[in-house]
């Protein structure tokens, strides 16, 4: 049998890293015509907004887990720390590894249990890390005591590790009467300090569950208390439990879908965040111009299937993007989109790479492929929500801007100027992702905290980050 043949060469596809845009330049040539807007003002407008709703003393934490919910979290983060964000939430190693890559400095909690084999790794670049399952927490500890004392001059000695309750999500973390022992073990290691203790909420805008939860976590506490345990800063609220004040507010509240600009579908509000809730301004948009734009007969199938056929001689636009980037294919025959403010049907199945949409009805002249489409956002005096499309796709707003992919390019603006661009492709000069201070030094330079809060427009002004 013949061996194998090893290949010549191989190339690694990464995602290129943001390109930064003079105010008023004009922005280099998008690699497709469907692509995100990100409104960085309109994000960290929400932070503060929610800022004005705890009490002093309680931080906000921003959480930009699965690339900033959809928005890209190298901008999202940058754009926050300017503003005063003082620590990020993240959900995986990876997603903090980007950060820091990037020259994020702030300090980073991971909100799942990472690999023990990663937590090395996660102390030398000072992250905080959650301990939530006592198998993988012993096994963490005991691969950072074997491990080589690498960390960098300066570093914390001990890793950052915040304890996860289990209170009724089901999901993570320690029952409350393990709560002690657990403490005991992280406190116990040479290389490791309890930093934080936590749990995360079932269903935020149910009061009664949410006091179901709120209990167990202060049994935990206060078996903690009772032993001796200086209690590091505590957090369970994140965006639903802040806005119906369901929740204690504690030491952190985790801000999430609201600083994108939503709220949790169906959360009914809190009265005395009713103003908050009208002022959140949704941070992203999704637009994109045909590739082709036709004249189809009556009794033509359009897309797979077909699950569309015409009858009567139609005008189909096709838009390039489909379910590979995050246009779900159960929008198929439910979706609307915009196109000169008038909103038009989407006809047909969702495919990988592309969606068609009758314009047969728009009033004037013909459409074009230099007409825009707005499938998510504003376009003249209407709006198409994330909550809208989440009904068309029997889904959750969270769950369709999480979802567009990496491939659609994303656009950046602050103050109404594009600042930044950041496409995808495969960037076979660097070979790979390059160890840390390479890619460090091909970033834009270290992001840490402000010293104070700045106007947002003004500083990425300054900075074109």
């Amino acid at each position: 049998m013949a061996k194998a043949r090893e290949p010549a060469f191989r190339i690694t596809a990464t995602r290129l890293p943001l390109i930064e845009v003079e105010p008023g330049g004009v922005l280099p040539p998008l690699p497709k015509t469907a692509w995100l807007e990100i409104d960085l003002d309109a994000i960290v407008s929400n932070v503060r907004l929610m800022r004005a709703v705890v009490p002093a003393g309680v931080q906000i934490e921003p959480v930009v887990n699965a690339g900033a919910y959809g928005h890209g979290a190298v901008a999202v983060a940058r754009a926050l720390i300017v503003d005063g964000a003082a620590s990020l939430g993240v959900a995986t190693f990876d997603e903090a590894l980007e950060l820091r890559q990037a020259g994020v400095e702030v300090p980073i909690l991971i909100l799942f249990p990472i690999p023990a084999e990663q937590a090395p790794t996660a102390r030398r670049l000072g992250l905080s890390i959650t301990a939530g399952d006592r198998e993988l927490l012993a096994r963490t500890l005991a691969a950072l005591v074997a491990a080589p004392d690498d960390a960098p001059s300066g570093a914390s000695d001990r890793i950052a590790v915040h304890l996860e309750i289990e209170t009724g999500l089901g999901r993570g973390g320690v029952q409350p009467e393990e709560a002690l022992e657990a403490a005991a073990v992280i406190e116990a290691c040479p290389l490791a300090r309890l930093a934080g203790v936590w749990s995360h909420l079932q269903s935020g805008g149910d009061a009664a569950i949410t006091a179901g939860q709120e209990a167990r976590f202060g049994a935990a506490t206060r078996l903690l208390e009772a032993a001796g345990v200086i209690l590091r800063p505590r957090h369970i609220a994140a965006s639903g439990a802040l806005l119906a004040a369901t929740s204690g507010t504690y030491d952190i509240v985790r801000a999430g879908i609201a600083m994108y600009g939503m709220v949790p579908d169906g959360l009914v509000e809190a009265e005395g965040a009713t103003s908050v809730v009208a002022r959140l301004r949704p941070a992203m948009a999704l637009r994109a111009r045909p590739v082709r734009v036709a004249w189809l007969a009556a009794g033509t199938g359009v897309s797979y299937g077909p699950s569309f056929v015409t009858r009567r001689r139609s005008c189909i636009a096709t838009l390039p993007l489909g379910y590979a980037d995050g246009y779900a294919r159960g929008l198929s025959n439910k979706a609307q989109v915009l196109v000169r403010g008038i909103r038009v049907p989407q006809v047909g199945t969702v495919a990988m790479d592309a969606i068609m949409v009758d314009v047969t009805d728009v009033p004037g002249p013909p459409i074009t492929i230099d007409d825009e489409f707005t499938l998510l956002g504003q376009q003249g005096g209407d709006r198409i929500t994330a909550s809208e499309v989440a009904q068309w796709g029997n889904t959750i707003s969270h769950e369709v801007i999480a979802a567009m992919s990496g491939r659609l390019p994303r656009v950046y603006y602050a103050a109404a100027e594009a600042v930044g661009l950041r496409p995808v492709a495969c960037d076979a000069s660097r070979g790979g992702a390059g160890n840390l201070d390479d890619r460090r030094a091909s970033s834009a330079g270290p992001v840490r905290p402000a010293a104070s809060h700045r106007s947002t427009s003004d500083e990425i002004g300054e900075h074109r980050t």
